[in-house]
Parts: structure tokens; C-alpha cells; sequence
């Protein structure tokens, strides 16, 4: 017996723990039940309250009946007593005396019936209340839920994205680039003060030299020629 209610007890857990899990992921079946639960109990509730009702009705109906009797009951002691017939008037007194005691015990059941009904009938307001309340609830919590599930997902995502490789990429990039300018400059400037490179430049200057003086012996044989045709021309004049 205890094996049996061990397995027992295994498997309950196991179905309210599968339960849950399918609850977690589908709110809307937990508030569905609840709400479906709750909803037999405020019909049978409804049906006990009604047979309550009825009770009361019944009651009612027992005692308005009773008073009338009552009432012709005293009538006929009057009469009895008035006609001598005390025989009957005792009896007639009893009976008076019976119908008063049920009037009174028919007045407390009364009393007890109406305040069984208005809590009855208070229970159905608030169940009917609850009621209404998680369908509301329902739409709502199922509503925020679904929009946190979303926010985690697209935080998971975003987690999940990772910008480092990118990054370090863009680093590479940018570290070749800068070696790269720095080997040109680096180049550059062995270039300037290599020996080939100031060799160049005093021949360019000796070439620069070399046309200037040569610029300057045709302006001086040009600038002689000049005088020399001025000279001509004045002893041909004289």
C-alpha cells in the first residue's frame, strides 16, 4: 500500500508539475478554468439559493394561512362562549393555542429562511464579481504577458548579438592602415636622406647652373653684338 501511494503521489506531482508548465505557457487556459470553475459553483450556488427562495415562499404562505386561521379560530371561541358551549370553546382555545405556537415557529423559520437567502444571494453577487473580475484580469494579465514574452525575446536577441568581432575587425582595418602610412612615411624619409637622393638634387641644381650661365653668356655675346652694330652705324655716320 505505501509503494502504490508512492507512485501515487509521483504521478500527481508529475501532472500538477505539467500542468503548471502548460499554464505558464498558456495563461489564458489557467484563467479559462478558473473562470470555469467558478462559474459551476455559482450555478450550483444558484440552484441551492433558489430551493432556499422557494423555502421562504413557502413559509410565507404557511403563516398568512395560519394568521387567517387564527383569526376564525378566535372568532369561533367568541362565539362558543357567547352561545354557552364551553365544552367547545376549551376545545376551540386549544386549537388557538396550537395555531399561535406554529404562528410563532413558522415567524422564526421565516426570519432564519430570509437571512439563508440574502447571503445566498450575496454569495452570487460576489462570485459573479470574481467572475467578471478574471475575465478582465484575464485579457489583461494574458495581454502583458504575451508583451513581456516579446520584450524577453527580442532582449535575448539582443544579448545574443555580439559586436566584438565587428569591432575587432574595424581595429585590424584601422591598425594596417596607420602601418601602412607609417611604412610610406618611413620610406619617405629614407628617401630624403639617402645619398641617391642628394646626389639628385645637387645635379639638378648643377643643372640649374650650368642653364643659368649659359643664359647669362647669350645675354652678354647678345648685349655686345648690340654695342658693337651701335658703334657701326656711328662711324658710318661720321
Amino acid at each position: 500500500m505505501g509503494f502504490m501511494n508512492r507512485i501515487y503521489n509521483l504521478w500527481k506531482g508529475f501532472l500538477s508539475l505539467f500542468a503548471g508548465r502548460m499554464e505558464e505557457k498558456h495563461p489564458e487556459i489557467a484563467y479559462e478554468n478558473a473562470i470555469n470553475s467558478m462559474t459551476e459553483k455559482y450555478a450550483k450556488l444558484k440552484s441551492a439559493a433558489a430551493g432556499l427562495i422557494k423555502h421562504r415562499a413557502q413559509l410565507e404562505a404557511k403563516i398568512q394561512k395560519t394568521e387567517r386561521d387564527l383569526e376564525d379560530v378566535k372568532l369561533q371561541v367568541q362565539v362558543a362562549v357567547d352561545t354557552g358551549e364551553d365544552e367547545m370553546a376549551m376545545v376551540l382555545l386549544e386549537a388557538q393555542d396550537e395555531l399561535e405556537t406554529n404562528l410563532g415557529d413558522h415567524s422564526r423559520e421565516l426570519q432564519q429562511a430570509a437571512k439563508d437567502a440574502d447571503s445566498a444571494k450575496e454569495s452570487l453577487r460576489q462570485i459573479k464579481t470574481e467572475i467578471d473580475k478574471l475575465k478582465r484580469e484575464k485579457d489583461k494579465v494574458v495581454s502583458q504577458i504575451k508583451d513581456a514574452e516579446a520584450r524577453k525575446s527580442i532582449q535575448e536577441q539582443l544579448d545574443g548579438l555580439s559586436v566584438d568581432d565587428e569591432v575587432k575587425a574595424l581595429d585590424n582595418v584601422r591598425q594596417y592602415a596607420d602601418r601602412v602610412k607609417a611604412e610610406v612615411q618611413i620610406g619617405d624619409e629614407l628617401k630624403e636622406d639617402s645619398i641617391d637622393t642628394k646626389l639628385a638634387a645637387i645635379k639638378a641644381k648643377t643643372g640649374n647652373a650650368k642653364a643659368a650661365a649659359r643664359l647669362a653668356a647669350m645675354k652678354k655675346a647678345r648685349s655686345g653684338e648690340t654695342t658693337t652694330e651701335a658703334e657701326s652705324e656711328g662711324n658710318k655716320t661720321l
